[in-house]
């Protein structure tokens, strides 16, 4: 798995900052601010973590990369769906053009930020212990070779 940079890796870890304060914000009832916060992080956080390519020959590794990669678009959705609970941007859309439009867009949007949010999270806490194992296995393996 290649590094990051050192710029790289501040950057991702004040994305994942900015992805913190965002969300407590949100919860503490900042709704105008807090959603941008959040997005500037997650855009941040999956941009850089995008960076890291895998350039083996691992199937699993390649496949929990994938994982990975859908975790950072859920978190990347989860700050739109979060602007647009705060905002409501759609909600004239769905009233307008859907039938029964304000309990579809109570249904398919208002709050589900959480749900994309925990979901994102639980797959990088999972790929990020995997793949960590997997890069150890591996590292073992071609010592074992020598």
């Amino acid at each position: 798995m290649r590094q990051l940079s050192k710029t790289q890796s501040i950057i991702l870890l004040i994305g994942a900052c900015l992805m913190v304060i965002g969300v407590a914000a949100y919860v503490f009832n900042l709704t105008v601010a807090a959603p941008w916060i959040f997005a500037v992080g997650a855009v941040a956080f999956a941009v850089m973590q995008m960076q890291q390519v895998y350039e083996g020959k691992n199937f699993t590794i390649k496949r929990l990369r994938r994982i990975m990669v859908l975790g950072d678009f859920l978190f990347v959705l989860s700050a739109f769906v979060m602007i647009e609970n705060a905002n409501r941007f759609l909600l004239p859309f769905f009233l307008k053009y859907m039938e029964n439009g304000y309990n579809a867009y109570v249904t398919y949007l208002h709050n589900n930020w959480v749900v994309l949010l925990l979901v994102a999270a639980i797959l990088e806490m999972y790929t990020t212990h995997r793949i960590s194992s997997e890069l150890d296995k591996e590292a073992g393996k071609e010592t074992k070779k020598l």
